[in-house]
């Protein structure tokens, strides 16, 4: 479920379709939370579909750390990649703002936690890193839990309209991590190993 604030929009002829901020979202807010809607399909499953459908699931979908593909029922299927994104994928099934989100920004992540399936060459952000690989949260997840770490107690004071979306007992184990930043699970659990 994405943040209510937001829609699909055009951004150009290269990225297509993105997820635009129509209001101001605050650093700490949680823009995405992984919900019952959301389809989990499971690698025997993917195995049983047309080459049609696993292309579009490899398009649209991410691999969760149990190598199920997960394919968003809403927009947030469409948020595009960044390597210096505003929004930050958690091991607890949800996403924050890492900084301030303005009207009209587009809503990123760094794919690089998303366990993709072949490295690949976004779009040249003029950035050291250039290609996305399969285990990229191997070699960043302790540059990118100290993200999570530095944003989490913000979390705490930030108007949350999807925390509706997330298990009381992953929201309570989030918030009690969150005053100490230490405790925090790392999104290195979030990888997945397709060897």
């Amino acid at each position: 479920m994405l943040h209510p604030d937001t829609e699909l929009r055009f951004i150009n002829e290269e990225k297509k379709y993105g997820v635009v901020a129509t209001k101001f979202i605050r650093r700490g807010t949680i823009t995405w939370v992984q919900d019952d809607l959301d389809q989990i399909i499971t690698p025997a499953m993917e195995q049983s579909m047309s080459t049609v459908i696993r292309s579009v699931l490899n398009t649209y979908a991410f691999t969760n750390s149990n190598g199920d593909s997960v394919l968003c029922w809403d927009h947030g299927k469409h948020v595009n990649h960044s390597f210096n994104p505003n929004c930050f994928s958690t091991a607890y099934d949800f996403e924050i703002a890492i900084r301030d989100i303005h009207p009209g920004e587009e809503l990123t992540d760094d794919y690089g936690y998303l366990n993709v399936r072949e490295p690949f060459r976004p779009i040249d952000e003029g950035y050291k890193r250039k290609v996305v690989y399969p285990d990229d949260i191997l070699t960043y997840y302790k540059e990118w839990d100290q993200i999570i770490r530095d944003v989490a107690p913000e979390t705490l004071d930030a108007e949350q309209p999807l925390t509706d979306f997330i298990p009381i007992k992953t929201w309570r184990k989030f918030k009690k991590a969150a005053l100490n930043g230490h405790d925090l699970k790392s999104i290195r659990e979030c990888y997945y190993s397709r060897k």
